[in-house]
């Protein structure tokens, strides 16, 4: 069930907006092209808790004074939901609303439990989320990671707006650096025999190779010493890839991380989609023949420049696969395609948005969230990361260090277009300037204020909002029923920083009310309506952390 009641309200108030406009003008001038009604949260509290500035625009439109406008409107303006209404400024007119409808609301909240935060924005339209992706050439690291809970996180966001979200990785197990892992495989492979070699400046070297090629080597003995290099190649590249592909698995799963599908890239190769999509570009003149090559006129389309689809020696180019991959998409019937990509592909978004409009689709329903680069921070040093070189720290071993809630909370903590900086001592910091603990520890005591309570959490239904006498009571139940806003912002921004935020400063509000207010105490009829706001409190709590998935321990 949707429930938004933030979004209630201010359709209320604009709908008693729009009639008060009605009510105050002419019917000539009623009727005619009006400046939209529209209303906002005031940035200073004593300004009240929304303010609308369709005075100022009516004044303009009418040549009227806008005072005189405001006082016209708040004369004619009517609703249960406003206790006080002000006129400031120039015709700012603000709104203080009764607050009977957060009460209301916080009683839905107990009643919705888990489903409290969805909402009907999305209107059901199919999203897919393309994310990690990453070649199977080796185990995910830190910059991986990163861009798997956006990914993730994003999609569950979308989901819980009323979107019909698929995940999907797509499995780029095709091209030159699978060759490549190939040969860096059978090197490793044949150190293992004493041979010397000597790996070449672009191989893979890290650990994992060699423990790959001891598998290699219990599983063939020296067999592929005798073989064909290429057939060794291979066999090494086709046992590498397996291995390293269960890892990665193990490692999003382990993560949190499941996906719809699992995307082969070779499968375009096998299928001939490459082909299929080269001649349906031809047949629409966006191909053309140059020095033996066919190019992709994208320029025509807003790129900087036309793209190589086909080489000259017959073999497709990266770009050629992934218009056919992006066509294979598009055949499935989304209405909006999300693609998260590292700040390293920064420089593919218009060639890409071009090709979805050379398909025959709107260039826009392609989307790119782009992943800024991830510093790993230790004793306020930075860590050195090179894939090819070995030098990184795995998604693995990030989360046996920090652990699983404390890593996917930093990963999105901060805008996705924001370098971060990952501090791993503060990751792991038993105190309130680390967020993550700062979060959990208010879910683990209000467990324990619920634990004390015992037999008065069953009289909850029986607590009188009216009781709830204080202004960090209230501030608390403001940010409560927010809850469901945020999820819709977050999704429209496809911005999971807003969530991570939103969650640590509900936790800041529930600590100062529960250090300004004593909730178990010697008035009962207080302690219970006490004790209401604080079972609200942790079922958005817990509502919100599943979302982005973090656990709320009850005990710390």
């Amino acid at each position: 069930m949707s429930f938004n009641p933030v979004q209630e309200v201010e359709e209320e108030l604009i709908a008693e907006l729009r009639s008060a406009r009605e009510s105050f003008l002419d019917p000539d001038i009623a009727n005619s092209d009006l400046p939209p009604v529209e209303v906002e949260v005031p940035r200073e509290d004593d300004h009240g808790d929304y303010a609308t500035n369709l005075a100022l625009a009516l004044g303009g439109r009418l040549n009227m004074n806008p005072r005189q406008v405001a006082e016209g409107l708040k004369e004619e303006f009517s609703s249960d939901l406003v206790e006080k209404t002000e006129i400031a400024g120039p015709g700012f007119i603000n709104f203080w609303l009764d607050d009977r409808w957060l009460y209301e609301a916080a009683d839905k909240i107990l009643e919705l439990g888990e489903d409290f935060g969805r909402t009907d924005f999305g209107s059901g339209r199919k999203v897919q989320v393309e994310f990690v992706s990453v070649n199977p050439t080796g185990p995910l690291h830190v910059g991986h990671s990163r861009g798997a809970v956006v990914g993730d996180t994003t999609a569950s966001i979308l989901s819980h707006a009323g979107y019909e979200v698929e995940r999907e990785y797509l499995i780029n197990d095709s091209g030159n650096q699978m060759e490549l892992l190939g040969r860096s495989t059978f090197l490793r492979y044949q150190e293992l025999f004493g041979q010397e070699i000597e790996m070449p400046k672009n191989s893979y070297r890290g650990e994992y190779l060699i423990e790959i090629a001891e598998e290699l080597k219990e599983e063939y003995g020296r067999e592929l010493l005798n073989k064909p290099e290429e057939e060794a190649f291979e066999i090494c590249r086709e046992f590498a890839y397996d291995r390293i592909l269960k890892i990665i698995r193990r490692d999003l799963n382990d993560f949190g991380i499941e996906f719809d599908n699992w995307f082969s890239e070779r499968s375009l190769h096998e299928e001939d989609r490459i082909e299929e999509v080269v001649d349906y570009l031809r047949e629409q003149d966006y191909i053309y023949e140059e020095e033996g090559a066919l190019w992709f006129a994208s320029s025509q389309f807003g790129d900087d420049k036309d793209r190589v689809m086909i080489k000259s020696d017959g073999s497709p180019t990266y770009m050629a696969a992934d218009i056919a991959y992006h066509q294979d998409k598009l055949e499935r019937g989304f209405d909006k395609i999300i693609n998260v990509w590292g700040a390293d592909h920064h420089g593919y978004i218009d060639r890409m948005k071009a090709s979805i409009e050379a398909l025959g689709h709107e260039r826009d329903k392609l989307e790119i969230i782009i992943v800024q680069i991830v510093n790993l921070l230790r004793g306020g040093e930075r860590l050195p990361m090179s894939k090819r070189e070995g030098e990184f720290v795995t998604m693995r071993e990030l989360m046996d260090e920090i652990g699983l809630d404390a890593a996917r909370y930093f990963f999105i903590m901060r805008s996705t277009n924001s370098h971060f900086d990952f501090d791993l001592d503060l990751a792991k910091k038993e105190s309130k300037d680390n967020p993550v603990y700062y979060i959990q520890y208010s879910h683990a005591r209000i467990c324990s204020i619920i634990e004390k309570a015992d037999d008065l959490c069953e009289e909850l239904s029986a607590a009188d909002w009216s009781l709830l006498d204080s202004e960090a009571g209230l501030e608390l139940l403001r940010h409560l029923v927010y809850f469901p806003e945020e999820v819709k912002e977050a999704a429209r921004g496809r911005a999971p920083h807003r969530l991570a935020n939103y969650i640590y400063d509900l936790a800041n509000a529930f600590h100062v009310f529960y250090n300004k207010c004593q909730v178990l105490g010697d008035d009962r009829s207080k302690s219970l309506i006490r004790l209401k706001l604080v079972e609200v409190t942790r079922t958005v709590l817990i509502n919100a952390l599943n979302l982005i998935g973090v656990s709320a321990p009850e005990q710390m």
